[in-house]
């Protein structure tokens, strides 16, 4: 069994409420409150600035040049189309581009995002990569079940999400950094496998919260 095989069946309890959630629930059944999907794609987004930044530290922690590559590439990728998209796909939400620029971050979104950006910082590659695997992967497999629904890409305000995400190119993405991680784990005793483990878990848990944060609206508590 490969660390990434573990590490699914570790958390497919957590992936099932992902999946079953009533945000995403909702978005695959085009049901979902146009306000709900509005708050989340600005937290999304502040969310994004957060994780490119992950790409950079990913890219000075790469001990050769191919993978140095890939993580620049991810951070160009996510720096100048990803979050390009996103400003585009806002103005269907009546989204300005100045909203999103003066937007602040939920009391979720800074907790989820300096959660990761700590283990990068403090940790090696294999830490860097357990923490931001989560969101990636999560975002591939349920675009991917989406898309199953009839109709559910081509929705009007949610069917470019589900297709961004369903797409063979993040899939492919996704899949990069899995294999990555396994690589990176091959060797590793079993008590440093438990603690990557435990840092992926984090951030799983941290998807689910930052669903059930969208579908409430949810800011700081006071």
């Amino acid at each position: 069994m490969t660390f990434s095989e573990r590490l699914y069946e570790k958390v497919k309890p957590i992936w099932e409420k992902n999946h079953n959630h009533p945000f995403v629930q909702e978005m695959g059944k085009g049901t979902l409150d146009k306000d709900k999907f509005r708050y989340f794609m600005i937290q999304d987004y502040l969310y994004l600035i957060e994780y490119a930044k992950l790409f950079a530290i990913g890219a000075v922690k790469a001990t050769d040049v191919k993978t140095m590559g890939e993580f620049a590439k991810m951070l160009d990728t996510t720096l100048n189309t990803e979050m390009a998209l996103h400003r585009q796909y806002a103005k269907k939400f009546n989204i300005s581009e100045e909203e999103l620029e003066q937007a602040k971050p939920a009391a979720v979104t800074v907790s989820y995002t300096h959660y990761m950006l700590a283990v990068g910082q403090n940790g090696g590659l294999a830490e860097l990569v357990a923490s931001l695997l989560p969101c990636m992967w999560s975002y591939a497999e349920i675009g991917k079940s989406l898309q199953q629904i009839p109709g559910a890409s081509e929705h009007e305000f949610y069917g470019e999400w589900i297709s961004m995400y369903a797409d063979d190119e993040f899939q492919e993405l996704a899949q990069w950094t899995i294999n990555l991680l396994d690589q990176l784990t091959e060797e590793k005793p079993e008590h440093e496998l438990r603690h990557l483990e435990e840092m992926f878990l984090t951030t799983t848990r941290f998807e689910y919260m930052f669903w059930d944060m969208a579908y409430h609206e949810e800011v700081w508590p006071v």
